[in-house]
């Protein structure tokens, strides 16, 4: 599978980039260190900064990869980080999930967005424009022809930015905590040729 990497993007509102270790003072106050944000994620909110700036060090080694997909999102008007978006291969994680998708092309892996944003920059609409601009980068840019799309099964609001974006829901399945306590979630996809179909449908 052709991959492209952690390239910057750029949408009316936001601007999507590396994360920085000079980034994690925002990072920590807009939404690592907040329970009710990380609530679904896999991760505990952050006990400090330091914290934060140890895993964003440990992520700047990996942006080097090609296969590599992990963006800050950026408030162009404010120039506030608030939120993270990246697109990993869930097969690596979870290789459960490999009988979870019969008929898809898993051979590369199951490429899936995560996203997450600070609380005050909820209900605005900019986690379906950094998802939308995600979705369009991924099949521009790679040879993939479908991606996935999961939500934890008691967040509702995640899969309404997902189907927004044009994601169909297609099974339930269950994904772990990194303390391995188990998460109910629903799972979507969009293929390439569905996302054409939108494309030239706008």
């Amino acid at each position: 599978m052709r991959h492209a990497g952690t390239q910057e993007i750029e949408t009316p509102r936001l601007l999507l980039r590396r994360l920085l270790p000079s980034d994690a003072p925002m990072m920590y106050a807009n939404w690592a260190s907040d329970p009710e944000v990380t609530r679904w994620l896999r991760w505990t909110p952050h006990k400090d900064v330091a914290e934060t700036r140890e895993l964003l060090s440990a992520w700047a080694l990996l942006y080097p990869n090609e296969d590599y997909y992990q963006w800050a999102i950026v408030e162009k008007a404010s120039g506030q980080v608030f939120g993270s978006i990246s697109i990993y291969n869930s097969l690596a994680g979870e290789p459960q999930q490999k009988a979870e998708w019969p008929g898809r092309d898993i051979s590369a892996g199951i490429w899936e967005p995560g996203y997450c944003i600070g609380r005050g920059w909820w209900n605005k609409g900019y986690t379906t424009e950094a998802l939308d601009a995600l979705v369009e980068y991924w099949f521009k840019n790679t040879d993939s022809n479908w991606l996935a799309c999961c939500h934890a099964a008691e967040n509702p609001a995640s899969g309404r930015v997902m189907t927004k974006a044009g994601f169909v829901y297609d099974h339930d399945a269950e994904y772990h905590k990194f303390d391995g306590s188990p998460v109910p979630c629903r799972c979507y996809a969009l293929t390439r040729e569905h996302y054409l179909e939108r494309k030239e449908s706008f």
